[in-house]
C-alpha cells in the first residue's frame, strides 16, 4: 500500500469511527428539536400549518381547529422534549412514527391542496411538507434500530 492510500485509509476509518459515535445523538438531537419547534408555534398559535392541519381533520366529529391544533404542538413539544431526554424511547419513537403517519392524511383528505392540478407526482408546498416526513420517519426508524434489545421472560406460574 503506497503511503497516500496508507493516510486515506487512516483519515476515512478515524472520520467513520467518529461519525458512527456522534451521529445517533445529532440525529436524536436535530429530530428533537425539529417537534419542539413545529409544537410550540402550534402551541403559540403562529404556525404556517395551522389551516392545513385543521382542513384535514375537519371531518372527525368533535374535533375543533381551535383546540386541536394546540393540544397537537402540545404533544410534539412533550414528544420532542422525551426525544432530547432520551425519555421512554420506544413509546415516543413509535408515536412519532404513528403521528407523523397521519400527516398523510393530507394528501387523502385535501388532494387538491397536495398536488398541482390533481397529478400527484406535482406536489404543491404543502404536498411538499406531508412528503418531506417520509425523511423524519426513516430518522425515527434509525433511531428505533438502535434501541437496545430486550429479553422477555416469560411468566412464572410456578412461585420461581
Amino acid at each position: 500500500m503506497t503511503s497516500i492510500t496508507h493516510i486515506r485509509t487512516a483519515v476515512d476509518r478515524r472520520a467513520i469511527t467518529f461519525l458512527r459515535r456522534v451521529s445517533p445523538a445529532m440525529l436524536r438531537a436535530s429530530l428533537a428539536l425539529t417537534f419542539i419547534w413545529f409544537g410550540a408555534l402550534k402551541v403559540a398559535g403562529t404556525t404556517p400549518v395551522a389551516e392545513l392541519v385543521a382542513d384535514t381533520v375537519a371531518w372527525i366529529p368533535g374535533v375543533d381547529a381551535t383546540w386541536f391544533v394546540p393540544a397537537l404542538g402540545a404533544v410534539e413539544v412533550v414528544l420532542g422534549v422525551a426525544l432530547l431526554l432520551g425519555r421512554a424511547m420506544r413509546l415516543v419513537l413509535a408515536t412519532l412514527v404513528a403521528h407523523l403517519a397521519g400527516t398523510f392524511l393530507v394528501l387523502a383528505v385535501q388532494p387538491e391542496v397536495a398536488f398541482q392540478n390533481g397529478n400527484p407526482l406535482l406536489l404543491t408546498t404543502e404536498g411538499e411538507f406531508v412528503v418531506k416526513n417520509l425523511v423524519l420517519i426513516s430518522g425515527l426508524l434509525v433511531l428505533a434500530a438502535r434501541q437496545p434489545l430486550r429479553s422477555w421472560r416469560a411468566a412464572r406460574t410456578d412461585g420461581q
